[in-house]
C-alpha cells in the first residue's frame, strides 16, 4: 500500500471517528452501529502500529494513554483562576444586580448553571490540545493532561487553529453515570462515591489515565481565560465560538437584563433541577460585556462582576417505618431505614442509611421516630436527627440483630469495630459477592467467570458456594445461551487451572473481613498450610507479622463456624491447593530492577511481575538511575522517553523470556 494512501486513508479515519464520537457523546444521535464504530477503530489502530512514521499523540486512539506517574507536575496558571463570591437570597440578588448598574451603563447578565464538579484550566496551541490542569490553589495546579484526553465530549483538535486557546470548564459525573458505578462498587463490596463531585474529583485525579477513563467523565466549557487570534466583545459571543470550535458549553444559558428576570429563571432551575443528569449547587450570575467587566474589576480572589447563587441544602422530616438489615459480600450487616415516602431534591426518597451499629446507637434512632433526611450530595439519602418531642411514649431502644437475617447464624461483633459481621461463609446474601470476589484476579483469578455469568449460575441453581465451580459440567455451561462449546470449555480450563494456586491466593479469595492480599500472604507464609491456619487461635495470628487484634479475631471467627470448616472440606477434596507455595523459583533476576510499561505480545502486566519476582527480581512503578531494565511492548508511554534519557536499557517480551531460561 503506498503511504500516500495510507496516510489519506489514516487522516479520513481519525476524522470520521472524531464525528461519530461526538454524534454518540455531545449530540446522543449516533448515525452508526457499535460495532460499526469498532470497526473504524480497530482499523486505525492497526494501521498506526504498522505505520509508525504518521503516528500522532491527538489521535482518537490516544485517549487512553494508561500512563502512570508517581505524582502530578505543578502547572502555573496562564491567569489566576479566581473563585466566585455568593448570594443566599432574593435580596442579595437584587444588590449584586444594584450595584453593577450603579457601576456601569445598562448592564446584561449571563445565566448559567453552576455546576457542582472540579474546576480545570485547557490549553491549546494551534488548535491542539497540549495541556490540562486542576485549579489548584488558583495560581498553581496539577498537571492532568493524560486524564483530561480521556473525556470524549472534549475536542483535541480545534476546527480553527489559533495560535494559544486557553479555557476552564468543569469536570463533573452525570448522575446516571454515578449510579451505575456505585452499582458496580456495591456489588464488588467495594467503598461507595459519596457523591458525584467527589467521584468525579477522585477519578481525574487518578494515575493511570485507564481507570479516569473507564469511570466515564464529562466537562463543560464556560469561559475563555486566553485567547490569541480572535477577539470577542462579550462573554455569551465567547460561549457562541467555544460551540463552533466543538466545545460543550454551559447548557441553556441565558442573558437577562434584570433581577426580577434573573432570580425567576434561578428559582425555576432550582425547581428543575431533578430532571438534570448532573449535579448543581447553584446559579452563576456574570456581566456579558467583557468592556464593562474591566470597567468593573477584581478583587484579588474573585471577580467583581460575577456572583453565584447557592440553593440551600433540603431536608425533611419522615417517619422511620422500619429498620432493613442487609448483608454485605464480607458479611457486614448495614442497617437502612424505610421510611415514609417524602420529596427531596426533586426525587421521592422511602430509604435511607443509618450507616452502622454506633450511627444508630449515637443518635438513638428508633422504629417510629420522626427523623429529619437529607440526600448528601443529593444522591445518597441519609438519617441526620430525631425529632425527640414527636417520640411515641411507647417507643423502645433498637436492639441491633445478633443472628444473620439472611442465614440465622450468630453474627460477630468486635468492639473496636463499628461493624457487626456474619462469618458464615455459605450465606445466601453473600453468595453472588463471594463468587466474585473469589474469582477476581487477586484470588483465584478464573478468566472468563464474571459478574453476569456468576449471577447466572446462581439463579439457576448451579452454584451454591465457591466449591460448587469446581463441579460445573461442561455441557451444562455450553447449553447457555452465548456461551457454547468453546466458551465453556476454556472457562473449564480456566477454573482447573486455579486449583493448583498457593494457599494464599484461596485464603483471601474466602473474602475474610479486612484480610486483603498482603495479610493473605503473610498468614499463609507463616503457618504454610490451611489445617494450621484453621487451628491458630487469635492470639497465635497476631503473631504473624502486620496481623492486627480485629484481622486476627475475623481469622479466627471465621474458622470457628462449621458451615465454614464444611467448606473448606469440599474445596480440598475438588482438588485445591492447601499448602503455601514459595514465590522465588531461582536468583536469574536477583539484584536486578524492573519497570513495565505498554502491552506485551503475549504476557500480562501482571504475569510479567510475577515472573520478574519469582526469579529474585524487583518490580518498579517508575523509572529512575537505579532501575536496571525497563520491560517495553506497544503504546508505551513516557517512561520509554525517560528511560532514554537516562540511558536505562530497553527490552522487549522475547529478550526478557531469555533472560529468564
Amino acid at each position: 500500500m503506498k503511504l500516500d494512501a495510507v496516510k489519506k486513508e489514516i487522516e479520513e479515519l481519525r476524522e470520521r471517528i472524531v464525528y461519530h464520537a461526538n454524534r454518540y457523546y455531545l449530540l446522543d444521535a449516533p448515525e452508526i452501529t457499535d460495532s460499526e464504530y469498532d470497526a473504524l477503530f480497530r482499523r486505525l489502530k492497526e494501521l498506526e502500529a504498522n505505520y509508525p512514521r504518521f503516528d500522532d499523540p491527538l489521535s482518537p486512539t490516544k485517549r487512553v494513554g494508561g500512563i502512570v506517574s508517581e505524582k502530578f507536575q505543578k502547572v502555573r496558571h496562564a491567569l489566576p483562576m479566581l473563585s466566585l463570591s455568593n448570594v443566599f437570597s432574593k435580596e442579595e440578588l437584587a444588590a449584586f444586580v444594584h450595584k453593577m448598574k450603579r457601576t456601569v451603563k445598562n448592564p446584561s447578565f449571563v445565566l448559567e448553571y453552576k455546576i457542582d464538579g472540579l474546576s480545570v484550566a485547557i490549553e491549546y496551541e494551534n488548535g491542539r490540545l497540549i495541556r490540562g490542569s486542576t485549579r489548584g490553589d488558583g495560581l498553581v495546579g496539577e498537571d492532568v493532561t493524560e486524564n483530561i484526553k480521556t473525556i470524549r465530549t472534549l475536542p483535541l483538535l480545534l476546527k480553527n487553529s489559533i495560535p494559544r486557546l486557553v479555557v476552564r470548564g468543569e469536570v463533573y459525573l452525570r448522575k446516571s453515570r454515578f449510579e451505575s458505578l456505585n452499582r458496580q462498587q456495591e456489588l464488588l463490596e467495594k467503598p461507595l462515591f459519596a457523591n458525584p463531585r467527589n467521584a468525579a474529583a477522585g477519578s481525574l485525579r487518578q494515575l493511570d489515565a485507564q481507570i479516569t477513563a473507564s469511570r466515564g467523565l464529562d466537562i463543560f466549557i464556560f469561559n475563555v481565560e486566553w485567547a490569541d487570534g480572535v477577539a470577542f466583545l462579550t462573554h455569551s459571543e465567547s460561549l457562541r465560538y467555544l460551540q463552533s470550535q466543538g466545545f460543550p458549553v454551559s447548557p441553556d444559558y441565558l442573558i437577562l437584563q434584570d433581577e426580577e428576570s434573573l432570580y425567576d429563571a434561578i428559582a425555576g432551575r432550582g425547581e428543575g433541577r431533578e430532571k438534570l443528569d448532573f449535579d448543581i449547587d447553584g446559579a452563576v450570575i456574570k456581566v456579558d460585556s467583557l468592556a464593562q467587566r474591566d470597567e468593573i474589576g477584581s478583587l484579588p480572589n474573585a471577580p467583581k462582576w460575577a456572583t453565584a447563587y447557592k440553593y440551600p441544602p433540603e431536608m425533611k422530616p419522615t417517619l422511620l417505618q422500619d429498620i432493613l438489615m442487609q448483608v454485605g459480600r464480607t458479611g457486614v450487616l448495614t442497617p437502612t431505614a424505610l421510611l415514609s415516602p417524602v420529596r427531596l431534591a426533586g426525587t421521592t426518597v422511602s430509604r435511607a442509611t443509618l450507616h452502622n451499629k454506633d450511627f444508630i446507637r449515637e443518635k438513638d434512632v428508633r422504629i417510629g421516630d420522626t427523623v429529619l433526611v437529607r440526600k448528601a450530595g443529593e444522591i445518597i439519602p441519609e438519617v441526620v436527627s430525631v425529632d425527640l418531642s414527636k417520640r411515641p411514649a411507647d417507643s423502645l431502644p433498637y436492639i441491633f440483630p445478633s443472628v444473620c437475617p439472611s442465614c440465622g447464624e450468630t453474627v460477630y461483633n468486635d468492639e473496636g469495630e463499628a461493624a457487626v459481621r456474619c462469618t458464615n461463609g455459605a450465606c445466601p446474601a453473600q453468595l453472588l459477592r463471594n463468587l466474585i470476589h473469589f474469582a477476581s484476579r487477586d484470588a483465584m483469578n478464573i478468566e472468563g467467570l464474571g459478574p453476569a455469568l456468576l449471577g447466572l449460575f446462581t439463579k439457576e441453581g448451579l452454584v451454591k458456594d465457591v466449591s460448587d465451580l469446581y463441579h460445573l459440567e461442561e455441557q451444562k455451561v455450553a447449553s447457555f445461551e452465548g456461551l457454547g462449546e468453546k466458551s465453556a470449555r476454556n472457562l473449564k480450563k480456566s477454573i482447573e487451572q486455579s486449583k493448583s494456586l498457593c494457599l494464599s491466593r484461596l485464603l483471601f479469595g474466602l473474602g475474610i473481613g479486612q484480610i486483603g492480599v498482603k495479610a493473605s500472604a503473610a498468614i499463609a507464609k507463616h503457618f504454610l498450610t490451611m489445617d494450621a491456619i484453621a487451628a491458630a487461635t487469635a492470639e497465635e495470628l497476631m503473631a504473624v507479622k502486620d496481623i492486627g487484634e480485629v484481622s486476627a479475631q475475623n481469622v479466627a471467627h471465621y474458622f470457628a463456624s462449621e458451615e465454614n470448616l464444611k467448606l473448606i472440606e469440599r474445596l480440598k477434596a475438588a482438588g485445591l491447593h492447601m499448602q503455601y507455595i514459595k514465590t522465588a523459583t531461582g536468583h536469574q533476576l536477583e539484584g536486578m530492577s524492573f519497570v513495565l510499561t505498554g502491552t506485551l505480545p503475549t504476557l500480562k502486566r501482571e504475569e510479567a511481575s510475577a515472573w520478574i519476582e519469582k526469579a529474585g527480581g524487583k518490580v518498579s512503578s517508575s523509572v529512575s538511575k537505579n532501575t536496571t531494565y525497563v520491560l517495553a511492548g506497544t503504546e508505551a508511554g513516557g517512561k520509554l522517553d525517560k528511560a532514554r534519557s537516562l540511558g536505562i536499557p530497553i527490552i522487549d517480551e522475547e529478550s526478557f523470556l531469555t533472560m529468564l531460561k
